[in-house]
C-alpha cells in the first residue's frame, strides 16, 4: 500500500490431495467455514453451497459464508483432488487467524491433503 495502512486483507489457500472426508461434503465444507467465522467472532451475514454432480461442472462444490465487510469462500474439483480456500475480510477482522483456523480443520479431517500455496495480500 502506497504509504496508507490497509484497511483488508485476503488469504488464499491452494491445495492438492483433497478427499471428500464425508458423503455430502459441500455442506460439511460449509459448515467447517461458518464455524470458524462464528470463532472469529465476526459476523456472517448469508451463507450457501452448491454440490455439483459432473452433469454440468466438474464434479465438487462451491461454498461461500457472506461476512460483515467481505467473503470467505471454498471451491473443490473432486476429481481433481483440488481445493481452494479464500478468506478476504476488512476492518478489525484478521484474515491470517481465519486461515491458520480453517487450515487447521481441512488438516484434521482430510489425511493426505497438501497445501501448496499460501498467499497474503493488502487490500484497500
Amino acid at each position: 500500500m502506497s504509504g496508507t495502512e490497509a484497511r483488508g486483507g485476503h488469504v488464499v489457500l491452494d491445495y492438492i490431495g483433497y478427499t471428500p472426508p464425508v458423503e455430502g461434503d459441500g455442506d460439511w465444507m460449509l459448515q467447517l467455514l461458518r464455524s470458524s467465522v462464528q470463532r472469529a467472532g465476526v459476523r456472517e451475514v448469508h451463507s450457501h453451497v452448491e454440490q455439483f454432480d459432473g452433469t454440468e461442472s466438474p464434479p465438487g462444490f462451491a461454498a461461500v459464508v457472506l461476512i460483515d465487510e467481505s467473503h470467505v469462500s471454498a471451491h473443490c474439483y473432486s476429481e481433481s483432488g483440488l481445493l481452494a480456500i479464500d478468506i478476504f475480510t476488512c476492518g478489525d477482522s484478521d484474515p491470517v487467524a481465519l486461515a491458520d483456523d480453517i487450515h487447521r480443520e481441512v488438516a484434521e479431517a482430510v489425511p493426505g491433503i497438501e497445501l501448496t500455496g499460501r498467499k497474503m495480500l493488502d487490500r484497500f
